[in-house]
């Protein structure tokens, strides 16, 4: 988690407050008693709306970009104040003559049309404290590019879709990238501020995870200077063979998981479902969010499960990264077991009913 909410403030300026935190999280602001929210709260192109991209967006944004450049010790966290819903819904149109920001490209032809490309776009900013008020000392950007595009010839006639290469990918964050550097240098406020772009790889729409960023840059002028890559890789559990072959990392959680699979699923006969979502950083396991579907009814059953889980996990799972395991049936959350980053030690907790 990259954001904690607390019942009340712990430090207060003027008609501002800030929340609580967990170690590892960024307080965030709050206004007149009530949580600020982002002022282009929920604008994106209507175009993918698989959500495992819009969660795993706005995670990525503060973990792995923001805390590189801002500590959660140092700074504070406030959703973005400077790009307003109209702003952000004009620059993800097309750019047309009623619409001279859009940062995607004119339709062209309707049987062959160019590309959605910007998906999303959204601001985060961190602030400190400074005497009796909180001052900006940075914002961070990120911009959603899609990997695919959905299209009709003509209208109510079927849906046709165009995969959008890599190097497209590439190339088109990045030139949106300038062009929102630039709007932002514009405005009076963040004239000198550092800032933070960071580019993210849509997921496909029918992907059971969400995409990925694979670059970052900060800026200090107007102008962008160099990128820094990352390699950052997302996955389904169990994977095939084939798949998992490519990587011996890979193919090493994908056993492990299976093997956990396997002996839960021979335990217990009432399991509907065992799957899980990776993700690697340069090939390495950085965790797993694991999800088993029940058909339990008992809270005896319940109970007994969650106890069997814990002991497979630490049998079966991979040792050193943080790990989840959501135990659901069709009526909701039934447990959740878990082991934080840096941890050996799993905890679980039971939902019951008064």
């Amino acid at each position: 988690m990259g954001l904690a909410l607390a019942a009340c403030g712990n430090k207060k300026s003027n008609d501002y407050s800030t929340t609580g935190s967990a170690t590892g999280t960024y307080q965030a602001v709050i206004k007149d008693g009530h949580y600020r929210t982002s002022k282009a709260r929920g604008v994106a192109v209507q175009q993918n709306d698989n959500t495992y991209n819009q969660k795993s967006f706005e995670n990525g944004l503060i973990n792995i970009i923001a805390k590189k450049f801002f500590s959660t010790k140092s700074y504070i966290f406030q959703e973005g104040q400077y790009l307003d819903s109209g702003t952000v819904t004009n620059w993800l149109g097309r750019k047309t003559a009623k619409n001279p920001t859009g940062l995607n490209p004119a339709e062209g032809k309707k049987s062959d049309p160019n590309p959605l490309y910007v998906q999303q776009i959204e601001e985060q900013d961190y602030m400190q404290q400074s005497g009796g008020s909180l001052k900006l000392k940075g914002v961070v950007i990120g911009i959603g590019i899609n990997s695919e595009y959905q299209y009709q010839k003509k209208t109510d006639g079927p849906y046709y879709t165009k995969n959008i290469s890599n190097a497209e990918v590439q190339s088109e964050g990045k030139a949106a990238a300038a062009k929102v550097l630039k709007r932002l240098r514009a405005k009076p406020e963040l004239k000198k501020v550092p800032i933070v772009i960071a580019l993210y790889k849509q997921a496909g729409q029918d992907s059971l995870v969400g995409g990925t960023f694979f670059a970052y840059t900060k800026a200090s002028g107007n102008k962008i200077g160099s990128w820094t890559a990352l390699n950052y890789k997302n996955a389904v559990l169990p994977k095939a063979s084939s798949a998992a072959s490519a990587n011996s990392n890979s193919t090493g959680t994908s056993g492990a998981f299976s093997n956990f699979k396997s002996q839960i699923q021979n335990f217990f006969p009432n399991i509907s479902g065992v799957t899980a979502q990776a993700q690697y950083k340069d090939g390495t396991l950085q965790g797993m969010h694991v999800t088993v579907t029940t058909q339990f009814y008992s809270q005896t059953e319940i109970n007994s499960f969650t106890g069997y889980i814990v002991q497979a996990a630490k049998k079966y799972l991979p040792n050193g990264v943080p790990i989840d395991i959501k135990i659901q049936s069709d009526s909701g959350i039934q447990a959740v077991v878990y082991r934080d980053s840096g941890s050996s030690k799993w905890n679980s907790h039971v939902f019951g009913s008064y």
